[in-house]
């Protein structure tokens, strides 16, 4: 599976466009790792903890994005994107979207 976040990938061209896919993952933190985050938070800098929950999450959702797109019959993804946004003070969802597309060799 191609996964691109432009329209179009060179020496291939679009044969067919599938429809939107999508792959969503929900994540919290832990009591331990809100605690140490908070007092990282306190004295500054990256926060360890959420930078590989976050990185974690968008693996998980791009590969649930990877899953739809091949049950629609797609071979690539393009146009693919993120999206994110928190609920409520502990969990964070992460969204991965794109357009699912059969593609072939150009020419």
């Amino acid at each position: 599976m191609i996964v691109v976040t432009t329209e179009n990938i060179a020496g291939y061209r679009v044969r067919q466009v599938l429809g939107q896919c999508f792959g969503v993952v929900v994540r919290s933190r832990g009591l331990g790792g809100n605690i140490m985050a908070g007092l990282r938070s306190i004295v500054g800098g990256e926060i360890h903890e959420y930078t590989s929950l976050l990185e974690e999450a968008r693996k998980h959702a791009v590969d649930r994005m990877v899953d739809n797109a091949t049950l629609m019959g797609a071979n690539a993804v393009i146009m693919m994107r993120f999206d994110s946004s928190e609920i409520g003070e502990t969990m964070s969802e992460i969204v991965a979207y794109g357009t699912a597309a059969f593609i072939e060799p150009a020419g």
